[in-house]
């Protein structure tokens, strides 16, 4: 598969409540570090992600700053990375970076048909 297919990427940063105060603060850093798309702040599991979590979304170019930075500044908290090429299960099962501890996904809900 061509890079090419790759629209752009996803973050997303998992916390809980005992974490809700260093994820709120690194949200804020990545914010005013980054020209960037934030997403709603979670205190619940949504989607496919089984804890809290927030999304960060960036465009191809910054992939590398990005990933850098946050492997730098995330501090215990987990990251999820997946690129986005319209291909949901295999982009966030086959095509996912872990930043911190790896945690099973909540997958079944890419084959559901509501």
């Amino acid at each position: 598969m061509d890079i090419s297919h790759i629209k752009d990427w996803h973050a997303h940063v998992y916390f809980d409540s005992a974490s809700r105060d260093p994820a709120w603060a690194l949200r804020e850093k990545i914010e005013r570090t980054f020209d960037i798309q934030m997403g709603r702040f979670h205190e619940k599991p949504v989607g496919p992600h089984p804890r809290y979590s927030y999304q960060v979304h960036f465009k191809n170019e910054q992939l590398a700053p990005l990933l850098s930075w946050l492997t730098l500044n995330r501090g215990d908290l987990t990251v999820f990375v997946h690129p986005n090429t319209g291909e949901d299960l295999e982009d966030h099962r086959d095509r996912a970076i872990w930043l911190g501890q790896q945690v099973p996904l909540v997958l079944d809900i890419f084959s559901r048909k509501d």
